[in-house]
């Protein structure tokens, strides 16, 4: 059975993400930011009247800020009641797949803890991750290890 996808890029990497699980996408044009908060959340950012934790995706993965001097585009993304906006560098497109498949590649450790399979697509194979993992970022996950 075919499913939609949101492609999206990340560190220069084309991934999709379930549309199931995407609210919207945005562009972000003021991030607050926020003291002694952990590296990966970039700050808050208001979007119709809700305040979104704002998630730096690179920094997640161990992959260093995005950076640049025009804002990213942003998935927005409902967990547990409350709403994140992830920060991609692009959405690139929406796209129908089947059921991912298992992954047969070794990733780098960032990757691998937020990879869910492979999808095949129009494009090629193209990693579907879990975006509830890019929230919860790299010391939070080693630290439950």
């Amino acid at each position: 059975m075919e499913r939609l996808y949101l492609m999206v890029r990340i560190a220069g990497e084309l991934v999709a993400i379930d549309a199931n699980e995407v609210g919207s996408v945005v562009e972000i044009d003021n991030i607050t930011r926020v003291p002694r908060v952990a590296p990966h959340i970039a700050g808050l950012f208001a979007l119709r009247s809700r305040v979104l934790t704002v998630i730096d995706s690179r920094a997640a993965l161990g992959l260093g800020k995005i950076e640049g001097a025009v804002m990213p585009e942003a998935v927005v993304i409902l967990i547990d009641g409350h709403s994140y906006a992830l920060l991609v560098e692009a959405v690139e497109d929406v796209a129908s797949a089947g059921a991912p498949s298992p992954l047969v590649a070794k990733l780098e450790p960032g990757w691998a803890r937020v990879a869910i399979g492979r999808l095949g697509t129009e494009r090629g194979d193209i990693l579907l991750i879990d975006p509830a993992q890019l929230i919860l970022g790299g010391e939070e996950q080693a630290a439950a290890a």
